[in-house]
């Protein structure tokens, strides 16, 4: 028999897993059912599970979209804190213990207002939250609900 192999880790298999799960929650948003209390409570409880220093960015980042952009609904993506308008996500954030990677990412998906040109960044890293941080993730969020 046939070995089965796969070029994905761990950590992909999973996040593919968990949009799996996410895109039959969408049908039932599609359906009319309102489920944004349910996905307020999951972004919550995937933030407390964070590293400690992931956490606080995490959470920061929730607290600053309620302020500058209260309109948008939280849900996960990949299983990643994520922030939509019409149940198509904005923008998510990808701690640093997801993938095992140097930094947490703040990225926007193409749906995000971000067009400049012929050339634009759509993610960003973030190491640590600063008053300075905040400034700039507020800007990209209004920017890119605009």
């Amino acid at each position: 028999m046939a070995e089965k192999t796969t070029n994905f880790t761990a950590e992909e298999r999973e996040a593919m897993k968990e949009r799996a799960r996410e895109a039959k929650l969408e049908a039932k948003r599609q359906k009319g059912e309102d489920l944004r209390a349910a996905d307020e409570a999951e972004v919550v409880d995937k933030i407390s599970k964070m590293a400690p220093a992931d956490r606080a960015i995490a959470e920061s980042i929730h607290a600053l979209v309620k302020k500058v952009a209260p309109e948008l609904d939280a849900k996960t993506w990949y299983g990643m804190p994520a922030y939509a308008r019409e149940g198509k996500t904005i923008f998510f954030f990808q701690d640093a213990g997801k993938f095992k990677a140097r930094y947490s990412t703040l990225g926007f998906s193409d749906t995000a207002n971000l067009d400049d040109g012929d050339f634009w960044p759509t993610s960003y890293a973030v190491a640590k939250m600063t008053p300075a941080v905040e400034k700039l993730i507020a800007e990209r969020i209004k920017l890119a609900i605009s």
